[in-house]
């Protein structure tokens, strides 16, 4: 059986018509989760339904059903008891990091600004025992910078002989598990390497936030707020790629509409407190985005950095061409009746699965594609823009686009904070440290023979 966006004939998994939406990963029972839950009993569980998985391509297998089911409020909720409980030389510093594009939902969902919103949700955490609350932005400049900088190497490196482009963003978790488990070896070397701001803020964390506080990473509880389900298993997978000290980066991971409903059912008094900074002489972070339409912006800080660095243009205003449909654009760079730069954001499934087929016919005239899985960018996850029957809440998504679209925008090579962990903590920008910390590698799996027939 298979649930909605499956790529194979055979699948373990249910869709929500199988079992009358019943069907979750790691349920356990209400006296489990009693016991767990302790005082925090009037805050609800949110489960993930196996029909929510965007990266359905292998199915989640055993292994991974039992780690997801880690990914969940009653985890969450299990260490916080252990600190109330427990002697305090056990306890764990619990320390959540916050993605942008869950402000706008929070904003619009208490109608609040969004330096309100992320007062009020820091608050919210501090009040059930969350020690520190950190915004992703500055893992998500790390991610951008190390992405600029690749593009430029293989631009430079492309040839007949050594195919270097397009390359293809990794910053989408959904998108990045299925290249790696259905696609595999023809798509695979495309895949930028470096890590996506989940995994940077992971190392963030566990490596230079433990080493200022004298932590070992073991006594730090990392939560991640997101805006979808794909981040959960992105948390799984940095077990492949760890920490500099071997530790896992993320914990938890908690999508924004869990979050909500935990706040909904609370009756905690809440005081709007300031988000922190990893940086002490930091009074209060501002909220900033990067240049994208709901996302971290990749295309839009790569295609300039490629234009000043290759052909020595300056570009203000990128210009998008919507072309087969609304979330299919180009932008291109063009002098003197030449195309220089041809760059696409490819956004959804039924995107994906038409550049891959164009990639393997060698039709593919791109140099570089921001991919990502869910239609009309992050805003779009589906752990916060959906309705109670399962479907895109329209209303909801077009009033967090127009909330996000008000956040100024703050290119990443302008933050002083950035240049300082450069130095102070990976050793110089082009260090061995940069490449050990901020980049990955990526699983090569045999790739279905059908998985690129399918009708999305």
């Amino acid at each position: 059986m298979k649930c909605e966006h499956c790529t194979r004939k055979e699948c373990s998994k249910k869709s929500k018509t199988d079992d009358q939406e019943n069907v979750s990963v790691g349920a356990s029972s209400p006296a489990q989760e009693n016991e767990e839950k302790g005082e925090f009993h009037k805050l609800a569980d949110a489960k993930i339904f196996l029909s929510d998985c965007l990266a359905c391509d292998s199915c989640v297998t055993v292994e991974e059903g039992v780690q997801l089911s880690q990914q969940s409020a009653k985890d969450f909720f299990h260490v916080l008891n252990l600190n109330k409980k427990c002697d305090t030389s056990k306890h764990r510093v619990l320390v959540a990091s916050v993605c942008p594009q869950s402000l706008p939902y929070f904003a619009a969902k208490f109608n609040l600004s969004v330096t309100d919103a992320s007062r009020r949700l820091c608050g919210f955490l501090k009040s059930l025992g969350v020690h520190y609350v950190f915004d992703t932005t500055i893992a998500a400049d790390f991610s951008i910078l190390e992405s600029q900088k690749e593009f430029v190497r293989r631009y430079h490196r492309h040839s007949e002989e050594q195919r270097e482009l397009p390359m293809l963003t990794s910053a989408c978790p959904g998108w990045v598990r299925y290249a790696e488990r259905v696609l595999g070896r023809p798509v695979i070397p495309h895949l930028c390497t470096a890590k996506s701001p989940q995994q940077i803020m992971g190392s963030l964390v566990k490596d230079y936030f433990a080493r200022q506080q004298n932590l070992s990473p073991e006594k730090i509880f990392h939560v991640v707020v997101a805006p979808c389900y794909d981040k959960k298993l992105e948390a799984l997978r940095e077990g492949l790629s760890t920490t500099l000290n071997g530790a896992r980066g993320t914990d938890c991971v908690l999508t924004s509409g869990e979050i909500a409903q935990i706040m909904e059912q609370s009756d905690l008094s809440v005081k709007d407190v300031a988000v922190d900074t990893l940086f002490g002489n930091v009074k209060e972070v501002s909220v900033w985005r990067h240049d994208g339409v709901s996302s971290d912006g990749h295309l839009a800080h790569v295609f300039r950095h490629a234009a000043k660095e290759l052909f020595g243009e300056h570009i203000e205003e990128i210009n998008y061409r919507a072309l087969r449909n609304k979330d299919f654009h180009e932008v291109t760079l063009e002098k003197n009746g030449e195309v220089l730069l041809r760059f696409a954001a490819a956004y959804g499934f039924r995107n994906i699965q038409n550049m891959i087929l164009k990639l393997k016919k060698g039709k593919f005239p791109y140099h570089f594609v921001e991919v990502l899985a869910c239609p009309r960018g992050c805003l779009n996850g589906r752990g916060q823009a959906q309705t109670e029957d399962g479907h895109t809440d329209r209303a909801l998504l077009q009033q967090m686009e127009g909330i996000y679209s008000g956040i100024p925008v703050r290119p990443p090579e302008s933050s002083a904070h950035v240049e300082e962990l450069y130095q102070e903590w990976l050793e110089g920008t082009e260090s061995p440290k940069v490449q050990e910390v901020l980049h990955t590698t990526y699983q090569s799996l045999e790739p279905c023979t059908d998985s690129l027939d399918i009708k999305w």
